[in-house]
């Protein structure tokens, strides 16, 4: 249970808002160039994925069913931050914009990774 719902802290809000703002701030603003499109179409897969599947974790009905969806979440946002990497080592976009948002990439893939390991732990 997210005891931090409708709060700065919630996990899924700080998601949701990386993946619009990432979307609005990066994505769309990778130049659209034949080159350029098969890694707009792999980070917006990537991207929007973590959202997705964050949003079913939320409504999961099993501990199981949560750790399939948030599973698929920290890897999602792993592809995601790789391709951020990209994006600022091929200069596609400035590097100061790309780094805030792999630095948030990088957080919030943290805070999913302690979410999952501390829901495999077993009750004491």
């Amino acid at each position: 249970m997210n005891k931090y719902k409708n709060t700065p802290q919630d996990i899924h809000k700080r998601i949701y808002n990386f993946v619009v703002n990432c979307f609005r701030d990066v994505v769309k603003k990778i130049p659209k160039t034949v080159e350029n499109i098969p890694i707009i179409q792999q980070i917006s897969s990537s991207l929007t994925s973590m959202g997705a599947n964050d949003q079913e974790a939320d409504a999961s009905a099993t501990k199981k069913d949560f750790l399939a969806k948030y599973t698929i979440v920290r890897k999602e946002t792993k592809e995601t931050k790789y391709w951020l990497s990209f994006i600022r080592d091929s200069f596609l976009l400035s590097e100061q914009v790309v780094n805030l948002y792999i630095q948030e990439c990088h957080e919030i893939l943290m805070i999913v990774s302690k979410i999952i390991n501390n829901t495999n732990k077993p009750i004491k």
